[in-house]
């Protein structure tokens, strides 16, 4: 082993920073923790293997590597993509670094990971926008209730002196539309119940959806089930998350209203673990991740950010909280969820911890 220092090899073992040392061939040497992490690899089994067996990039770059090596040059690279050997896409910055060792050039790769910190910055401010959201909504729902409380009795008591029946029926409109009122302020603050948590098969809850959506449906769009059945269970509040996946569901069915024969709607729910993932701040060993695919008209641009907001709704009939529902529930449950959309293809994937130990990221 060409790392043999105890103090040195202690340091490298507990940087944060993705490090590999590679010989003139390009053969792994050593791999601190941070990268085993990041490229979901053993550094002991990995000894001695090429490059290209722990991640893939580009030719070119390979070719930059071997230059590296023979002319003891440095470089940089910045926001360049590497494939790991799950076929995970990871988009980082790295450092190349020759370094002399009894005659032989040696690499010294320093990986950052790029993506990690853009998903952090994107969910700190996705978090930061719904918490304001929601303090806003339970201000001006306070604001509501009470005076919806006061037009409901006062209808009351005026529909007791009406002298005729028939009068009755206005302040009854009053009622019923205060009630429906009421209940949509009570939608919009979303249930306060905390998750009733146990462990649960994934599949199970996807099946409850695909079972309503099929009825909802009857027939008018293909449901396509790609699961990895390796999946362990999860610990969720089962009825919650079938409420949140329903909601996602029902909102692609209903974007393939106007599917025709020729390009029939289709609704893909697929399953995958990942490994070393970031929600939050918090980097969690193991994920499942489930994705809810569909092949309509897609989200608008102008949609896109604020489509988890209450009341927010590409349809003229929609009352824009399904959504919103939906993040609050998987807030709950410490997940994640995620849109990318462009016409032909819309995905919500949904991220939900496997693990109970975490390590801070």
């Amino acid at each position: 082993m060409i790392i043999n220092d105890s103090l040195h090899r202690l340091l490298l073992d507990n940087l944060t920073t993705a490090t590999l040392l590679l010989n003139g061939e390009l053969r792994l040497e050593y791999m601190n923790p941070a990268a085993e992490m990041l490229l979901a690899v053993s550094g002991q089994r990995s000894h001695g293997q090429f490059i290209n067996e722990l991640f893939t990039e580009s030719a070119e770059a390979l070719n930059a590597l071997h230059i590296a090596v023979a002319q003891a040059h440095p470089f940089n690279k910045r926001e360049t993509v590497l494939t790991t050997l799950n076929g995970q896409p990871l988009t980082v910055d790295y450092a190349v670094t020759p370094v002399l060792n009894q005659g032989e050039t040696l690499l010294l790769l320093e990986i950052h990971p790029r993506d990690r910190l853009l998903r952090i910055t994107k969910e700190e401010a996705q978090l930061s926008k719904q918490e304001t959201t929601k303090m806003l909504v339970r201000g001006l729902a306070h604001e509501i209730k009470n005076p919806l409380g006061g037009i409901r009795g006062a209808a009351q008591l005026l529909a007791r002196e009406l002298p005729e029946e028939s009068l009755r029926d206005y302040t009854n409109v009053i009622i019923e539309e205060a009630d429906r009122l009421r209940n949509l302020v009570d939608r919009m603050l979303g249930s306060n119940k905390l998750p009733t948590l146990s462990l649960t098969n994934i599949h199970e809850v996807l099946e409850r959806v695909s079972s309503l959506i099929e009825a909802e449906s009857q027939g008018s769009i293909v449901l396509v089930r790609d699961y990895d059945p390796s999946i362990p269970d999860v610990l969720i509040d089962r009825e919650q998350m079938i409420q949140a996946v329903l909601n996602i569901v029902r909102n692609a069915m209903q974007a393939l209203a106007y599917s025709t024969e020729q390009h029939p709607g289709r609704i893909t729910l697929r399953t995958r673990t990942m490994r070393q993932f970031t929600i939050g701040h918090t980097r969690h060993r193991l994920v499942a991740k489930i994705e809810i695919i569909d092949n309509g008209p897609g989200i608008p641009p102008e949609l896109q950010e604020t489509i988890f907001y209450p009341m927010v709704s590409g349809r003229a009939d929609g009352t824009g909280l399904g959504l919103a529902i939906t993040q609050n529930i998987i807030s709950q449950h410490q997940g994640l969820i995620e849109c990318e959309s462009y016409p032909g293809h819309t995905v919500f994937s949904v991220f939900l911890p496997l693990e109970q130990g975490v390590a801070p990221s």
